[in-house]
């Protein structure tokens, strides 16, 4: 993990490089898009957006770790709602948690990929059907919200009623995402 401005400003380059566009590599690196632009501007450090680099690598190596976490998260779906019936994971990092909180829950697991810079994206037709059915949607960080909050707004368009937003690191001090309540394993924001 790159722990340096000019280690994270390499890695940047690096995935730029290779194709990458600003909300890849925000999802690769647990950074927010703001400071992938940072980065790649080479704006000085006065100019450096508020944001704190999530890694959790040592979690995502191993399925057994995913689904520790993911029976944390499910159990923290059982406690807020009294029935679900798909688990929607967002491309990239939600994808191994939803799946697990699915499996443990013997609920539908569903995929929202984003796909431009703009949090723009859609539903994968290969999962389950979220018409008309209560939802949790996962994903590993929140930086600003903005992909929650399109998530949101396109499962609500396909007529899913979205019950719950949960990720494993919460980097605001939103507790509800459009309405919608927001769980965070870990809450971590600047003082």
């Amino acid at each position: 993990m790159a722990l340096s401005i000019d280690g994270l400003r390499e890695k940047v380059t690096q995935m730029i490089g290779q194709g990458l566009n600003t909300q890849q590599i925000a999802d690769e690196l647990s950074i927010s898009q703001r400071t992938v632009i940072w980065l790649n501007s080479g704006a000085a450090e006065v100019d450096q957006p508020d944001d704190i680099r999530i890694g959790w690598r040592t979690i995502g190596a191993r399925p057994n770790r995913i689904n520790a976490i993911g029976s944390i998260m499910a159990d923290i779906v059982l406690e807020e709602l009294e029935e679900v019936d798909t688990i929607v994971g967002i491309s990239l990092n939600g994808i191994l948690f939803a799946n697990s909180i699915a499996d443990q829950l013997d609920v539908d697991v569903a995929i929202f990929r984003s796909v431009s810079e703009e949090g723009d994206g859609h539903l994968s037709n290969k999962y389950g059907n979220v018409a008309g059915r209560k939802v949790v949607v996962v994903d590993d960080v929140l930086s600003s919200g903005e992909t929650m909050r399109r998530t949101i707004k396109t499962l609500q368009d396909e007529g899913a009623e979205v019950s719950l937003c949960m990720v494993m690191v919460n980097k605001t001090e939103q507790n509800a995402i459009s309405t919608v309540p927001l769980r965070g394993l870990i809450r971590t924001v600047r003082v």
